[in-house]
């Protein structure tokens, strides 16, 4: 990374919170910052979040009809957000900013192509958000410790994808029981 790679295109960080011009600076911004849903208060996880969902649940109606291909869109989904990530979170001179969403978007969507597919699936798509949700704000073991020691582009995405494995792991062993 050069000197100035943690600039915006004007050539300064923005002062305050990231907006529209700063959203719309380098393509990376606009990826990171969840086309804009990481702009959004209060929440702005939250926010990428539903936007990750709304854009699989247009993809994807009644589910991942093809897990395997789908794994993979969210394996380069994860290549792209780390690095856009890593632009975005230099460029506003953080670690990992609550504006940068992807992390979440990406986690998510692993979580919504894990889910089985079928009749009831918008009733567990919704049931994984709150989910996914709470392990992203609760930050049980070892995601705070991921979050507080991992102060690059693996750690903003790695965190979120621990509370994917949680969602997943919670929503197993509920189906498994019932």
């Amino acid at each position: 990374m050069g000197a100035d790679d943690d600039k915006s295109s004007d050539g300064h960080r923005p002062s305050g919170p990231p907006g529209l011009r700063f959203l719309l600076s380098h393509p990376a911004n606009w990826v990171s910052l969840g086309l804009g849903s990481g702009l959004l208060r209060p929440g702005p996880g939250t926010w990428g979040t539903a936007l990750a969902w709304a854009i699989f649940a247009a993809l994807a109606p009644g589910g991942a009809a093809d897990p395997a291909t789908a794994l993979v869109i969210v394996a380069v989904a994860l290549i792209i957000g780390a690095w856009a990530a890593e632009h975005t979170a230099a460029m506003l001179g953080e670690t990992d900013p609550s504006t940068i969403v992807v992390d979440e978007m990406v986690a998510f969507w692993l979580v919504l192509v894990m889910l089985p597919a079928g009749e009831h699936v918008f009733r567990l798509q919704a049931i994984a958000f709150v989910l996914f949700r709470f392990f992203d704000i609760t930050k049980p073991p070892p995601i705070r410790t991921i979050d507080r020691r991992w102060k690059n582009a693996v750690g903003v995405m790695a965190d979120d994808l621990v509370a994917a494995f949680y969602t997943l792991l919670v929503i197993a062993i509920v189906m498994r029981i019932m």
